[in-house]
């Protein structure tokens, strides 16, 4: 397990609610949690419990977790199978120091005995003093500096990622003009020499620095075929941003239909406030909603414009009309919530029930699509009508970022370093671009809309002359990316989107199986690192093992050996370790270069 370079550096000390006690989900042995079987009462005490017992554990059994008396430890997830087999997921302060890699899943049977661990970090986590030599007043110019921006307040913290041990500053700074549309990044200073540990973009983006360069080199454009009118772009100069709040009393659960962009005529479900008004907000998805951001970089939901209609018919799929690309981010926030809920049993990107938010026409010029976890939002530029036209609401897109959700609400998986052009680099982060490939993929299968076929391909609808952007069976066919079929030792410091591959194409091997097929209108052929055959156990039984491994299995620094582990893992929790699903992932991994016999020393 490697050590990390954190890009979203928020460390989230709540404490467990019953919104956090769920099984997954995973197929009909793991059908239903402990929390769904009882009252909400008993499950806040199973939690409870659970949370009390792993603690206790780590602590006993310090040898293996790497918890010392020094330590306090902060449940942010409680996952209970219907077998009793608990996973508390805790993120760690010592000495009253949030811990940067730190994380840890400590794993229970169901009488509340110590089984195992997965941390992100092996060494021993000690920091001699607290009294930094940096003041807070030089730290937070450090970073304004090195981000060109807002610094916010310093917050003292213990960096344990790259095998160090060091007190720091963390700082956030806002309105960077090192980032695209302004976003927000998050700095790291040394506490004692004020070297920049880190300075890592908030907003998760779809298009890589390194992909727009290479667009650009080769004169093409991201166009995606809408067939729809020429984009205007952003609405005229903005003015100052003023929170808009409808009132919360007001709305009768409705059924309306959207024309969009990518995907055709689609039912919208949306909130009627009046005798013939209609808010285009879905009480049934946790009230998901989307909101016009008039051309401006918003970075909070609430300053936000809402949608609204006198008829409950929204958009006419043309990019001109600006309800249409609304139309396409709510219809792939629905599809990505359903997909998870019915497919999974995940309740929402952080497993509380609450819906996502999206903001289209955000920013001016802006040629791309984000998840930016402190708003809980997708952001969705219209394109700078140059190398990117048209809106990036595509339905993958949005199953892909909102993916980066879930990751972050679970592993929180890690790139290694990220470079000063925003390139992110390492096996964890490139396992975090797979599993959001992998899913975003299986958000279209879930979706099974007949304008946007489901397959194993990511950014079909882009308009690319290689007519994808990424794809899972063989990957190494992306130009673009360059993306890798197999793992080798340079996948420590590979480009996160092309060291993706590897896993991506793990998963396809353990769906659909190596060689030549025709799956829906898409011809496949996988081949495998040691010319192996591999027959597949199915999309649906794949697609269970890899969000088991993901929600209890992995942790911030999660390479691909760790992964083969805890895809592993999964599988013999839901089929046992004898298995044909068992010894088909085992062959999977082989396939791409990812064995027992060539993982490297810790």
């Amino acid at each position: 397990m490697r050590t990390p370079h954190i890009r979203r550096l928020a460390i989230a000390l709540a404490v467990t609610t019953a919104a956090t006690i769920t099984a997954g989900g995973v197929g009909t042995a793991f059908a239903t949690s402990a929390a769904t079987a009882t009252s909400p009462v008993a499950a806040v005490k199973s939690a409870k419990s659970a949370v009390d017992a792993a603690r206790a554990a780590a602590f006993a059994h310090a040898a293996a977790t790497g918890v010392s008396k020094d330590d306090t430890l902060t449940a942010t997830d409680t996952l209970i199978d219907p077998d009793g087999k608990q996973h508390v997921r805790f993120v760690r302060a010592h000495k009253g120091l949030p811990v940067l890699g730190g994380d840890l899943v400590v794993h229970l049977d169901a009488k509340s005995a110590y089984l195992d661990v997965t941390r992100a970090t092996r060494h021993q986590v000690d920091v001699a003093a607290k009294t930094p030599k940096l003041t807070a007043a030089q730290a937070k110019a450090k970073a304004a500096s090195a981000a060109k921006g807002d610094a916010g307040t310093p917050e003292l913290v213990v960096d344990a990622r790259a095998g160090r041990t060091t007190l720091a500053y963390q700082i956030k700074v806002t309105g960077s003009r090192t980032t695209e549309a302004g976003g927000a990044r998050t700095v790291v200073v040394d506490a004692a020499t004020g070297t920049v540990l880190s300075n890592t973009p908030v907003n998760d983006s779809f298009v890589s620095p390194r992909l727009k360069e290479t667009l650009r080199q080769r004169g093409q454009t991201i166009a995606p075929k809408t067939g729809a009118t020429a984009s205007s772009g952003a609405a005229a100069t903005a003015s100052p941003a003023r929170p808009f709040n409808p009132p919360k009393s007001a709305g009768i659960p409705s059924l309306g239909s959207g024309a969009s962009l990518f995907v055709g005529k689609v039912p919208l479900n949306t909130l009627k406030t009046g005798g013939s008004s209609y808010l285009l907000k879905d009480a049934t998805r946790g009230n998901t909603e989307t909101r016009d951001a008039g051309g401006r970089e918003l970075v909070q939901f609430n300053l936000g414009k809402p949608f609204t209609s006198s008829s409950n018919s929204w958009g006419n799929g043309a990019a001109s009309n600006r309800q249409t690309a609304a139309v396409d981010a709510q219809f792939g926030i629905a599809s990505t919530l359903d997909f998870y809920k019915k497919v999974l049993g995940r309740n929402g990107i952080k497993n509380d029930g609450a819906g996502a938010h999206a903001l289209v026409h955000f920013g001016s010029n802006v040629g791309n699509a984000f998840w930016y976890s402190d708003c809980g939002c997708m952001l969705y530029g219209d394109g700078d009508g140059q190398d990117f036209k048209n809106p990036l609401v595509v339905l993958d897109v949005t199953g892909h970022e909102l993916t980066h959700g879930v990751v972050d609400a679970t592993a929180n998986l890690q790139p290694t370093r990220v470079d000063a052009n925003d390139n992110q680099f390492g096996e964890a982060g490139s396992l975090n671009e797979s599993l959001a490939d992998i899913f975003g993929s299986n958000v279209e299968f879930a979706a099974n809309n007949p304008n946007n076929p489901p397959n194993y391909l990511v950014g079909e609808k882009l308009g690319l002359a290689q007519t994808f952007l990424r794809r899972l069976d063989k990957p190494s066919l992306d130009q673009l990316e360059q993306t890798v079929d197999y793992w080798s030792p340079a996948s420590y410091d590979t480009e996160v989107h092309a060291g993706s591959g590897v896993s991506s194409h793990a998963y396809y091997l353990l769906a659909e199986g190596s060689g030549k097929k025709t799956i829906g209108n898409v011809t496949y052929d996988s081949p495998t690192y040691d010319g192996s055959s591999v027959t597949g156990i199915g999309r649906d039984k794949a697609t269970q093992i890899f969000y088991r491994a993901l929600t209890r299995y992995m942790v911030s620094t999660t390479d691909f050996h760790d992964a083969r582990t805890a895809t592993l893992k999964a599988a013999a929790d839901l089929y046992g370790a004898t298995s044909v699903e068992y010894k088909t992932v085992d062959r999977a991994w082989a396939a791409v270069n990812v064995t027992v016999a060539n993982t490297p020393k810790r």
